[in-house]
């Protein structure tokens, strides 16, 4: 289905062609001066020139043909050449019927679609889910559901962290503390316990306590490094603790995402590209792409027009370690191998922008992708407390994210239970659902590359532009169509009619730009776009709400106008929520 702006567009170049006037001057654009009109025609400016005319003569020589056009209700040549237009009901209405009867609610699907992996998760396993992790889970989400439904295919992989110090950390105090456990017998030939030798709460305090250690006794980490070696190189023991490690994490990790309502294609680890680092190395000395610098494995990857220096890529260490750029170019290659996209996104810290700069120049150089491949680095800010550092817990630490789900939740709870609005039993509920609306709008609503403040109270109130604010607005539409059905309506009958006001005019006008909206905000991977979009279009609702008569409009015609038009309302505000990664409760 077309844009609404696209069609203005075509009805501005049939107007300057019959006026004579070359078309390149025709482009429509929203008004800057809604009060004085909907959209204008600033041409005339341009064309000055070219026709030696002035503007509002240029202006006032093609208004006449906009005037023809049965789209515009009003068309207007004001000084010094601008040519202000307001659209006609008749031609919204049938927009809005038009909309309503597309499955994708005038959204154009992709005509060629792709294949696109977005990497959104990384975080190391061992590890609890911290606040850290919060926005590249959220705006990584989003991306893939903004792309399934433009009708791309869309690849979510979490990309582990397990193959690094910390596994040999985790085996080097567990051997310390359990030095009979069989893994460590290296004469046992029998099979392992399929029980892991410990939870999910000693495994998270294990890996901080063998941290800190490391970082005091040089023997500890000199242990710990020679154990993680040892995994590396296949010793068995170490494998299959590895394996419990791998199990006891993932399980705990899918259920945290699970609350924040993210999930994952794939579940890949950085041990996943391990084998293909050998042949990789190996292809990269042959083709003359790697050399030595001071016993390390580079590549060159600086550029004639760099502005600041770019340093080479290390493929290997001195000692013949591999490091993350090794793993990141093992990864490509995989991602290459199976799935073979047409772009990979890396929704990560915008602080990594040099290294992701030297990995995707390398994967270039050595030709690991595809010319046409896409690599996008999607960088973002950091969520902050009100004190403008990252955001901590009141003791000084870093929030684990379950933690800061449940504050939340508690939050909304004690809100929903003082409005008496819902039953006991459903309250906690929809208490989750509200927090979860709550955490993520207010983070996606900043622009991704953006630090912003992750303020409790403003996030969770029901006013203003937050996420709370705009389920209460559906709630609210919800509340009005199950009424209307319980009084004996039919929701599906009837058709929406020209707007008998400016309220539902502007209410139709803000439901037209859902498209561009979508549309543009997946090209441009800022979901804060549907965030101003959604936002915009419940103040447009609510203030039709406030000053129409919905249920008791005399006019049975006129009335069932109305249900409709909350029908596609309803529909896009809750297509756009499910693109932001939550859900609305029928009830608050």
């Amino acid at each position: 289905m077309q844009r609404i702006i696209a069609r203005l567009n075509q009805e501005a170049e049939a107007a300057f062609t019959k006026a004579g006037l070359d078309t390149s001057f025709a482009k429509v654009v929203v008004s800057n001066r809604p009060d004085l009109c909907e959209f204008q025609c600033n041409g005339a400016m341009a064309a000055a020139k070219t026709y030696h005319k002035a503007p509002i003569a240029i202006a006032q020589q093609v208004l006449p043909f906009f005037e023809e056009s049965p789209v515009f209700s009003e068309v207007q040549a004001v000084m010094p050449g601008f040519i202000n237009l307001k659209l006609s009901g008749e031609f919204l209405a049938q927009y809005m019927n038009d909309m309503q009867a597309d499955e994708y609610f005038g959204v154009e699907r992709a005509k060629e679609p792709k294949t696109i992996m977005i990497d959104y998760g990384g975080p190391n396993v061992a590890k609890p889910l911290h606040v850290g992790h919060l926005r590249s889970a959220v705006i990584g989400e989003s991306i893939k559901r903004m792309g399934r439904y433009m009708g791309h295919t869309m690849i979510g992989d979490v990309h582990l962290g397990d193959w690094g110090l910390q596994m040999g950390l985790i085996i080097t105090e567990l051997k310390e503390r359990q030095p009979d456990l069989v893994y460590f017998d290296d004469s046992f030939e029998g099979e392992y316990p399929e029980e892991a030798p410990f939870t999910i709460s000693e495994l998270e305090e294990i890996y901080p306590k063998a941290s800190a250690k490391s970082k005091e006794d040089p023997e500890y980490k000199e242990k710990a490094m020679e154990a993680t070696h040892l995994l590396q190189q296949g010793k068995r023991g170490y494998q299959a603790l590895w394996n419990h490690i791998m199990t006891v994490s993932v399980n705990d990790l899918k259920k945290n995402y699970q609350k924040l309502d993210v999930e994952f294609d794939l579940w890949k680890k950085e041990s996943d590209a391990q084998p293909y680092i050998p042949g990789m190395v190996e292809y990269m000395k042959k083709e003359g792409y790697a050399h030595e610098d001071q016993g390390a494995l580079v590549v060159d990857v600086k550029e004639e027009t760099d502005t600041k220096e770019i340093p080479p890529c290390m493929i290997l260490k001195s000692d013949g370690a591999s490091l993350y750029n090794t793993t990141d170019l093992a990864t490509i290659m995989d991602r290459m191998k199976c799935y073979h996209p047409d772009e990979i996104i890396y929704v990560v810290d915008k602080r990594q922008s040099l290294y992701f700069t030297q990995v995707f120049r390398c994967a270039r150089k050595t030709k690991l992708v595809d010319e046409d491949t896409v690599l996008t680095f999607l960088g973002f800010g950091t969520m902050n407390g009100k004190d403008g550092k990252p955001f901590k817990t009141r003791q000084g630490g870093v929030m684990r994210l379950e933690t800061l789900l449940n504050d939340i939740t508690e939050e909304m709870y004690k809100k929903i239970v003082d409005n008496r609005s819902i039953k006991e039993a459903d309250a906690h509920k929809t208490a989750q659902m509200v927090a979860l609306a709550a955490i993520k709008y207010g983070d996606l609503s900043n622009q991704a590359s953006k630090d912003y403040i992750f303020d409790t109270e403003r996030f969770t109130s029901f006013e203003g532009d937050t996420g709370p604010y705009i389920l209460y607005t559906i709630v609210r539409i919800k509340s009005i169509l199950s009424r209307y059905v319980e009084n004996g309506g039919d929701t599906k009958a009837g058709k929406i009619l020209a707007p008998a006001g400016e309220s539902e005019k502007a209410m139709m006008l803000a439901l037209a730009d859902f498209n561009a909206t979508v549309e543009n905000a997946f090209a441009e991977k800022a979901p804060h776009k549907i965030c101003s979009y959604i936002y915009d279009l419940a103040n447009a609702f609510n203030h039709f709400y406030h000053e129409t008569k919905i249920l008791s409009e005399e006019d049975a015609e006129r009335r069932q106008s109305y249900i409709r038009m909350l029908e596609l309302t309803r529909d896009v505000l809750e297509t756009s929520i499910h693109l932001l990664g939550f859900s609305a409760p029928d009830k608050m």
